[in-house]
């Protein structure tokens, strides 16, 4: 049973076949290799390298507050009503951005720079004016970056939104997950579906440049005709973007998601009706399909990107900064330089100790070696651009491709016989079918993929 999508199309029996739990490579190699024995000199020389290449930046600030526990939640969060807490957490912030900033050279622009969570705006206003002042004191912000921040619109008004505009930031995301009332309570996060109109026309108001709105598939209580209900109401919103995420029920990961009743998923074949429906509508609606699970109006960067094919991805998502070095901040946060993977510690109490010695907080990293970069290469055209561009990585890294991935377009025949991707002489192009199943196709490019017994990672639909 098969049916045309836009540029999309759904066969269900070769997404049941290929529904595997797969990275969403937003990183090569996953974050899951990362390594412990990667120690804070080898992140100091990593960055002094980078300087020599110097290519601008991107910085990420991970603020992990939440009033609150959404059950769906899958992030590394720290559940408070005490707002004192982030009192001391933006002190020690300030330290790292104080250290990391003294070894990064003063010239490098920053194109792109991002608030996430948890929820940046369990900030007070004079907190987030603190923390915005001391970044733009130590890095040197390109007057057209990015500047984006994710918010909870339960906690957020009219005043906050301009002030958040009147600071610089141009782009804004918040999630949604569904609008029906009785799977909001399943996963506690009750948001009036006049609250989150209300949001948007702050947002409009204010002239954000672009808003990003999530939903979230596969929750306690949803249904075909419930969830396309929720679509009907996002297309209303008018976002520029829609990010529609896959649940993933992982409650030996995640324990906040043993409040979810298992027994309200809904089941696997009503999931894939429900990404069907949900890809039909938002494409129908105007919406171009960029990959995974994002969508973006025709004029907009990513949409214009993926049509020239130079979209990338970082941890971030999908991005369209070819040559740009990610600096995370704050507890969890990773960094993606050039041939350098790093990873702050994850608890508070490890990440204040670690600064407070002087140190910089890194507790894992990894380091690329060029067989690495290369694949990463491989991996990120085919995750980005549908495509895989044979003479380009030749040429890049001097090799000849069919030899050096014989095994890889070997791996892939039977892809190609079931229609996910074609291979031919100078290109490898994933289908309309093997859209949806891009991840099952990169990883054949990934020498660390493994059989695993343990689940790490989601499934692919």
């Amino acid at each position: 049973m098969t049916f045309s999508l836009q540029d999309v199309s759904f066969d269900f029996d070769l997404i049941k076949k290929y529904d595997n739990p797969t990275p969403r490579y937003t990183s090569y190699p996953p974050a899951n290799e990362l390594r412990k024995d990667f120690t804070e000199l080898d992140y100091r020389q990593a960055i002094e390298a980078s300087n020599y290449r110097h290519t601008p930046l991107s910085l990420y600030f991970h603020l992990p507050f939440c009033q609150t526990a959404c059950y769906f939640c899958g992030c590394n969060v720290v559940v408070s009503n005490n707002k004192r807490i982030a009192e001391n957490y933006l002190d020690f912030l300030a330290k790292e951005i104080e250290m990391t900033s003294n070894l990064i050279d003063s010239r490098r622009k920053v194109l792109q720079l991002h608030w996430g969570g948890g929820t940046p705006n369990y900030l007070s206003l004079e907190q987030v004016d603190l923390l915005w002042e001391n970044i733009n004191r130590h890095f040197d912000i390109d007057s057209k970056a990015e500047i984006s921040i994710e918010v909870n619109p339960r906690y957020i008004d009219r005043n906050y939104i301009f002030f958040l505009k009147s600071l610089g930031f141009n782009r804004i995301s918040f999630g949604i997950q569904d609008f029906n009332p009785q799977v909001q309570e399943a996963v506690n996060r009750v948001q009036p579906e006049k609250m989150l109109f209300e949001a948007m026309e702050w947002i409009k108001d204010a002239g954000f440049e672009s808003v990003n709105v999530d939903l979230i598939y596969g929750l306690p209580f949803q249904s075909l005709q419930t969830f396309e209900d929720t679509i009907a109401k996002t297309i209303k919103l008018d976002p520029d973007r829609i990010a529609v995420f896959n649940f993933a029920y992982v409650p030996w990961m995640k324990p906040v998601q043993k409040n979810i009743p298992e027994a309200a998923l809904p089941k696997a074949q009503e999931k894939l009706e429900i990404w069907q429906m949900t890809i039909q509508e938002i494409t129908d609606n105007g919406y171009v399909f960029i990959g995974m699970d994002h969508f973006a109006k025709p004029n907009d960067e990513l949409a214009i990107a993926q049509q020239q094919k130079s979209l990338k991805r970082n941890f971030q998502g999908y991005t369209t900064k070819p040559e740009i070095d990610l600096f995370g901040f704050g507890a969890t946060s990773i960094s993606m330089l050039e041939d350098t993977l790093a990873q702050n510690h994850k608890t508070l109490k490890e990440y204040y100790q670690a600064i407070e010695t002087g140190c910089l907080p890194v507790s894992q990293g990894f380091k690329l070696s060029r067989a690495d970069i290369l694949r990463r290469d491989a991996i990120m055209q085919i995750m980005s651009n549908f495509q895989l561009d044979k003479a380009e990585i030749e040429a890049k890294y001097h090799i000849d491709f069919n030899t050096y991935f014989a095994p890889e377009l070997q791996a892939l025949k039977p892809l190609e016989k079931d229609g996910l991707v074609e291979l031919f002489s100078n290109r490898i192009e994933i289908t309309s079918i093997g859209r949806l199943l891009v991840r099952n196709i990169a990883v054949i490019f990934d020498t660390y993929a493994k059989p695993r017994t343990e689940n790490l990672f989601s499934r692919a639909i």
